[in-house]
């Protein structure tokens, strides 16, 4: 059988013109390395400001937080389909587990999932999370970051630099020691600009 000429790439219009192809990945299109991350408007749970979470603390708010939040620090927002599952749970105690040295490097660490509010504060308080974790119902923002395939966002992190570049992304990320490799490229990286100066 034959296959038709439009079947290779070689022969597509504009096919070898210097032009670069989109990022893909199961949950969608990934924004690009180097760019403007994608805007963020979504309300969740954090601790109280210059609280830390203890296991078992139900003292977590509600808040509306936005990508300009974080403006002048690096950001690690990391999508996780469901609160309680045992892979969303070891990432999260991940995160959790690097806190420290994330705040220390001047980054701090939200989670995204379509999980409400509600959910999210008996995860905090259930693993202490000293972290926001932001809801997403719907999947607008994980459709922007390409990690939502519907009823669920997709395990995918991202690291966006003060400036709000997207400057790495893991996709499909195994939830074990995640939180170490992304410490390890935030310094990478930040070791990186400061030898560009």
């Amino acid at each position: 059988m034959a296959v038709p000429g439009w079947f290779f790439p070689s022969l597509w219009p504009f096919a070898g013109l210097g032009s670069v192809a989109p990022a893909n990945a199961l949950g969608g299109v990934l924004p690009d390395l180097d760019k403007q991350a994608p805007v963020f408007d979504l309300e969740g749970v954090a601790p109280p400001q210059g609280r830390r979470s203890v296991k078992g603390d139900t003292d977590a708010i509600k808040v509306r937080l936005r990508s300009s939040d974080f403006q002048g620090r690096w950001l690690v927002l990391y999508f996780y389909p469901k609160d309680f599952t045992s892979g969303c749970t070891l990432e999260a105690r991940s995160f959790q587990a690097a806190l420290g040295d994330f705040h220390r490097f001047g980054a701090e660490v939200v989670g995204i999932s379509a999980d409400d509010a509600e959910a999210h504060l008996s995860f905090c308080a259930a693993e202490g999370l000293a972290y926001p974790l932001l809801s997403d119902p719907g999947g607008s923002v994980s459709r922007d970051y390409g990690s939502w395939l519907a009823p669920y966002s997709q395990r995918h992190s991202f690291l966006i630099d003060p400036k709000g570049q997207l400057r790495a992304r893991w996709v499909g990320v195994r939830p074990l020691g995640h939180g170490q490799e992304v410490l390890a490229e935030l310094q990478r990286l930040q070791q990186l600009d400061a030898s560009a100066l």
